[in-house]
């Protein structure tokens, strides 16, 4: 795995600050782009991060966990839907290991500041 490229911005929806982490990296000779999406869920205002993969893209989302992985630390969790999409889902100690990354840093600090109640 070779991460080429990353980035953190962090939008409003539903009235929700939400924080999108964009990873651009190359694993099996295969360069894609992959997007987290981060936000605060539960009575426990738990930060938690969900992708999709589309049906029938297995092997995108075992790409994606493997950078998942590299960059963190940890597995994500790995679910498959009855529509054949596949849900990837990261949690707080997962973040922790992307703020390692120079890139993402500053980003994940602040929206963790900004978020936490």
């Amino acid at each position: 795995m070779k991460a080429i490229d990353g980035g953190a911005v962090k939008e409003k929806q539903n009235g929700k600050t939400l924080m999108r982490i964009r990873i651009t990296a190359e694993v099996d000779g295969v360069r894609s782009d992959y997007t987290i999406t981060y936000g605060r869920y539960g009575k426990l205002n738990a930060a938690m991060g969900r992708a999709t993969v589309r049906a029938g893209m297995e092997a995108d989302a075992e790409r994606f966990a493997a950078v998942i992985k590299a960059l963190a630390g940890e597995e994500p969790k790995i679910r498959r839907m009855k529509d054949g999409r596949i849900k990837i889902v990261c949690y707080e100690g997962h973040l922790e290991g992307f703020a390692r990354c120079a890139e993402l840093a500053d980003a994940i600090e602040k929206w963790l500041e900004e978020t936490s109640r």
